[in-house]
């Protein structure tokens, strides 16, 4: 019987782990990086393209990730890489592909 009991403590412990892992954010946004915002491509059109920055996160952890985590976490992710480049706004470069996205890092002047 307690072994039982263990197994079912266990199964409902790790059942609850992953749901609450599947709406959790994984990455943080550092200070530099929310000095760096998204954009529109027509919105940086006077800006100075500094480079390209590409983020990558997990999509699936046991099964698929909620979509709108995991872009949230492909943008605060760009933010915090484009911030290094000194850029202050990125435009998304296609869109997500398994837990990956690309965009542009852009300097723009107030």
């Amino acid at each position: 019987m307690k072994k039982n009991n263990a197994t079912l403590s266990l199964t409902t412990l790790l059942t609850l782990s992953l749901a609450t892992l599947g709406g959790c954010a994984f990455v943080n946004l550092t200070d530099a990086g929310s000095q760096v915002r998204q954009a529109t491509a027509n919105e940086v059109v006077n800006c100075k393209l500094v480079g390209e920055v590409s983020s990558q996160t997990k999509d699936k952890i046991v099964f698929n990730r909620n979509t709108g985590n995991v872009k949230e976490e492909l943008i605060v992710l760009a933010r915090n890489k484009a911030a290094e480049l000194d850029a202050n706004a990125i435009v998304t470069d296609g869109k997500p592909y398994y837990g990956a996205q690309n965009f542009k890092a852009y300097l723009c002047k107030s």
